[in-house]
């Protein structure tokens, strides 16, 4: 706002000195104009001529053209020298000077006209529009400022993110260490078998969680992998913990389609657009995912039957923070866009939805 109100007053002194610049330049053709009058008329004999011609020979900056009573040129000073030798440019200044200031009226003796016409000088043409390069400097300086700013708190917002996750996989690291060891120790023993297997697959869990929150801040190593089977192991994972009222169903080709990935983060994504749907669905409904095969690109739509999300909303949803239920951090779909679009070059978005009807969302990977 300071730097608006220093440009507006900078514009109002500017046009300020520029108005009174220009009745100064006036004022000047008004006495040139005078003294080629006072040369011409023979009658003026006590015309001093050499003050007269110095008069009209100190304008040097200011555009002037002499002209007949028709308007045709008769002579001119401090036009482009080049220019004057093109065919109907002195007629085409003639125009533009007497659009601009109106035209200066010569009577010569008792039956011959002549005009004077004049425009602004370049000093007072680049004097007017100088506020306005000014102004332009200073947006652009609040601009790239902004851009810095911008930058600085989401490069921080980063570090803090990225800080969390890790410190997580290091507080989760060490009860898991615990777990996994009394487990081996309960197979040892031979106690409880028929509780190790459901342990066991919880540990792994929580070891594929700690892997996943460790991969935050750093670029994933991606392997080939089959994009099929990723896709039918999340989708078993979130069917075995949903309820039976959900019904899920993968497409695609029945051949191996392979796409560079980290499977733990890749999954991590599958899981939270499938949760989300879930989350919509209120626990009643179908999910049904569809691979594409394209020669470049393979695109994953996973579409359920929930309540929809508002057009205006494509965007918001995967911004942090943003969340319409009660619980949570709306974090989910916000990382798993950063997953997609930063450590696979893929894209994720909203490819259409339906209030009260479904939404699908679309995965784009390169092959």
């Amino acid at each position: 706002m300071a730097a608006m109100l220093i440009g507006a007053a900078s514009l109002w002194y500017t046009n300020k000195l520029v108005k009174k610049l220009s009745e100064e330049e006036g004022k000047k053709i008004q006495l040139w104009a005078e003294a080629t009058r006072r040369l011409a008329d023979v009658t003026e004999i006590n015309a001093d001529i050499n003050f007269l011609s110095s008069v009209i020979g100190n304008n040097t900056t200011i555009p002037v053209i002499l002209a007949d009573s028709s308007f045709n040129v008769i002579s001119w000073r401090n036009l482009d020298s080049l220019k004057t030798l093109e065919e109907g440019y002195l007629q085409e200044q003639v125009v533009i000077m007497h659009a601009e200031h109106e035209p200066i009226e010569l009577q010569i003796g008792p039956t011959l006209t002549q005009y004077i016409l004049y425009k602004d000088s370049d000093v007072l043409v680049r004097l007017r529009y100088y506020p306005y390069f000014q102004l332009a400097v200073i947006a652009l300086f609040l601009f790239v400022s902004y851009l810095a700013f911008s930058t600085s708190r989401k490069a921080e917002q980063n570090q803090v993110w990225v800080g969390m996750a890790k410190e997580t996989a290091h507080q989760l690291g060490t009860p898991l260490s615990s777990m996994m060891a009394w487990l081996e120790l309960l197979k040892l023993k031979g106690e409880g078998m028929q509780y190790l297997g459901d342990i066991e697959k919880d540990v792994q869990r929580l070891q594929t969680i700690t892997d996943r929150f460790s991969k935050i801040g750093s670029a994933p190593a991606l392997k080939k992998e089959n994009i099929m089977t990723v896709m039918q192991h999340s989708m078993d994972y979130i069917r075995s913990r949903s309820s039976d009222k959900v019904d899920f169903k993968l497409e695609g080709p029945s051949y191996e389609i392979h796409t560079p990935l980290n499977v733990p983060l890749f999954e991590w994504v599958i899981e939270n657009v499938l949760k989300n749907a879930l989350d919509a669905m209120e626990g009643t409904g179908s999910i049904r995912v569809n691979v594409t095969d394209q020669q470049q690109f393979v695109y994953i739509d996973i579409t359920d039957s929930g309540k929809g999300v508002p057009k205006s909303s494509y965007q918001t949803i995967f911004k942090p923070g943003y969340t319409t239920k009660s619980r949570g951090w709306g974090l989910g779909l916000s990382l798993s866009k950063r997953i997609v679009e930063e450590y696979h070059d893929g894209q994720i978005f909203v490819k259409n939805s339906e209030m009260g009807k479904g939404t699908t969302f679309r995965l784009v990977l390169k092959k």
